[in-house]
């Protein structure tokens, strides 16, 4: 999707390749949007029991109800707790699950998070041992999955819960949650998955996968930034992590950004019954990207073998010899592609990819990582000019 050009040149065609940090804004998002700035009751508190706060809380729930069966065909709205984005998401289910399972068994004190989680989860292991939880994580294969067996090993009575993605935002890789969970439960533990990459990407059935909770964000699918979600399947325990006005059901305070919620309940209802066909028609461009670039020798893939794996369709993982990735990262740049050298969230570090370092992929190889992420409104015609150019750099050096 051309949109603008590098440093304000209008002349340039840019393309935002980018779109597993964020995606740009969906016309159902916009036009929600601007339906709620013209209601009588924008702007009004849905928890107030006047008439503008009537009209704006009837406007929440539907907007949840379509956030529910997005998320699931028996997904019950009362299920789907309303947060400020991706991240709040993921801590108020790794923290809040974990006490509240520990609350009701003393004993379960200890928490397994995946070497591959976002940073998101990864980072708040130091915040879980102040409040008295032990902390295990759970290695990745160079397949970039985490497997049952691995997670077995770690399993005992004393676990609370086990975190582990849906779909990794650098590599694509999707992981067998449904097994993964499986396993957890069959020693005690309940099991949170991260879903923001995958949800409206990845075809998937919340009940069907057999977790306990599920995190998404509006700003991944073309919804806005700010806005995102709990899936809490009914009766898991979670120790509310923000207090004040008792905002859904008394698990998440402050008032609701009803505005954003519609936003992301609009996009919801238009992707939802083409995520197939969609999936599959990315999984075509993205095949056909890795066909041109893996035939270049000094491009290689992230995962062993990106055409037999289980993949998110629009996430192209690639390692280019001899350059850096935000050397490589800053010359796409100005040929006017976005593209990023893993997650958005610490593109700030020279370190390699914690991700790719769990994978076992060697420091010299993962310096030179590259993501390159779309949606189906990308222009294949836009993928081939983006092949061309980060050819022609690869085969400069």
């Amino acid at each position: 999707m051309a949109f603008f050009g590098p440093a304000g040149d209008k002349n340039v065609p840019y393309v935002n390749l980018d779109m597993a940090a964020s995606a740009q804004l969906r016309p159902e998002a916009l036009a929600a949007m601007s339906a709620y700035d013209a209601a009588p009751f924008a702007g009004a508190n849905p928890n107030s029991l006047h008439s503008l706060g009537r009209a704006a809380a009837a406007a929440l729930e539907r907007a949840r109800r379509q956030i529910a069966l997005s998320l699931g065909a028996r997904v019950r709205p009362s299920e789907v707790v309303l947060t400020g984005g991706g991240t709040e998401s993921n801590q108020l289910a790794v923290v809040g699950v974990a006490e509240g399972v520990r609350a009701r068994h003393p004993r379960r004190r200890r928490v397994i998070v995946s070497a591959i989680e976002h940073d998101s989860v990864l980072d708040y292991a130091p915040e879980l041992r102040r409040r008295g939880f032990a902390v295990d994580v759970v290695g990745a294969s160079r397949a970039g999955t985490v497997e049952p067996e691995a997670l077995q090993e770690l399993l005992a009575d004393d676990v609370a819960l086990v975190s582990v993605q849906l779909a990794n935002n650098e590599t694509g890789a999707v992981q067998p949650v449904g097994a993964l969970a499986q396993a957890a439960h069959a020693a005690g533990a309940l099991f949170h998955t991260d879903a923001i990459q995958a949800y409206l990407h990845l075809p998937f059935d919340a009940n069907d996968l057999g977790i306990d909770a599920l995190s998404i964000a509006a700003h991944k699918v073309g919804g806005p930034v700010g806005v995102g979600a709990l899936y809490l399947k009914a009766r898991t325990p979670l120790a509310p992590q923000l207090f004040g006005g008792g905002q859904e059901a008394g698990l998440r305070a402050g008032t609701q950004d009803v505005r954003g919620v519609c936003a992301l309940a609009a996009v919801a209802e238009a992707l939802r019954p083409h995520l197939a066909e969609s999936c599959r028609a990315l999984r075509g461009r993205s095949d056909a990207l890795y066909h041109r670039l893996l035939a270049v020798d000094a491009i290689t893939p992230t995962l062993p073998d990106p055409f037999a794996a289980e993949r998110l369709p629009g996430v192209v993982s690639v390692l280019v010899r001899g350059w850096e990735s935000e050397e490589l990262v800053l010359k796409l740049d100005a040929a006017g592609f976005a593209v990023s050298a893993g997650s958005a969230c610490s593109s700030g570090s020279l370190d390699p990819s914690h991700v790719l370092t769990a994978m076992g992929v060697p420091r010299d190889q993962a310096a030179g990582a590259l993501r390159i992420s779309f949606d189906e409104r990308v222009d294949p015609a836009d993928l081939e000019r983006f092949a061309d150019a980060l050819v022609c750099l690869a085969e400069s050096r």
